[in-house]
């Protein structure tokens, strides 16, 4: 059987999703409560906004006009729709929370493996593969699980399954300028990045003019906004691909504050 892009992103997914599932499958209700470096969310936010991301994804399969609708209410709404949906899921009992995630994210593969080639399933941004849709579900999960480790005072295992959220970070380029209205430059950049493995993984022309290079999963880091430029181990060469990397982003919506630096002793 020939394995697709989608079959492997589905697998790391897989593996993604069970280690974080892992670390509050055990937890208490206190636990539960603990608070995360993002403002205001609890670990049952992060796994409560998970989830609800998983539902919104297999409407969008299932239903594209009632996404379209559910999408157009949301945004019309007072309240942040992201913000609302993780308090609303915030205060189910866990084990219920925990089962909802567990269910939701096993619908949703389900449903993406039965996309026929070449579909696309209509999103918040511009519609997307259901490669696409995978790897965005993984660099969230991804995402989330180090804001979960952070609050347990924990640090992830480095596996090479970051290069998805990488791959990720690389292709958003563009969309990290239209989400401060600053315009793309027209160049493409040269991205060299290490594996935790050693391996290495490129993209762009080798004769860019600009490039990025260093630790990728540093750069996983910096695209997901969780850690500050100055504490990751990557570098840039040409003022455009140096701004790009104040304000790269792989993930849809606002980019929300800098993060903040880390002490010596607290870098991974």
């Amino acid at each position: 059987m020939t394995t697709t892009v989608l079959d492997s992103v589905l697998t790391d997914l897989l593996a993604e999703s069970a280690d974080l599932d892992d670390r509050v499958a055990g937890l208490d209700a206190a636990g539960w409560r603990l608070p995360t470096p993002a403002v205001g969310w609890t670990i049952a936010h992060q796994i409560a906004h998970l989830a609800w991301t998983d539902q919104a994804a297999l409407l969008a399969i299932r239903d594209p006009e009632e996404f379209a609708r559910h999408t157009a209410e949301l945004w019309n709404a007072e309240a942040s729709p992201v913000d609302a949906a993780a308090e609303e899921g915030a205060v189910q009992p866990p084990a219920e929370l925990l089962e909802r995630w567990r269910t939701g994210r096993g619908r949703l593969r389900e449903a993406l493996l039965a996309i026929p080639p070449g579909g696309r399933i209509r999103w918040f941004g511009p519609p997307m593969s259901s490669a696409s849709m995978a790897t965005a579900r993984l660099m969230e999960t991804w995402a989330h699980g180090h804001d979960v480790a952070d609050a347990l005072g924990q640090t992830p295992e480095p596996t090479d399954r970051v290069r998805h959220v990488c791959h990720l970070g690389v292709r958003t380029r563009d969309f990290s300028y239209a989400m401060r209205d600053l315009t793309p430059p027209a160049e493409p950049f040269r991205v060299e990045l290490t594996g935790p493995s050693g391996e290495r993984w490129t993209w762009g022309p080798v004769d860019a003019e600009q490039s990025v290079a260093g630790d990728g999963y540093g750069f996983a880091l910096l695209a997901t906004r969780r850690r500050h430029r100055a504490d990751v181990d990557v570098h840039a060469i040409g003022p455009d691909a140096d701004q790009w990397l104040d304000i790269v982003q792989a993930f849809a919506g606002p980019p929300g504050a800098d993060p903040a630096r880390r002490r010596a002793e607290e870098r991974p």
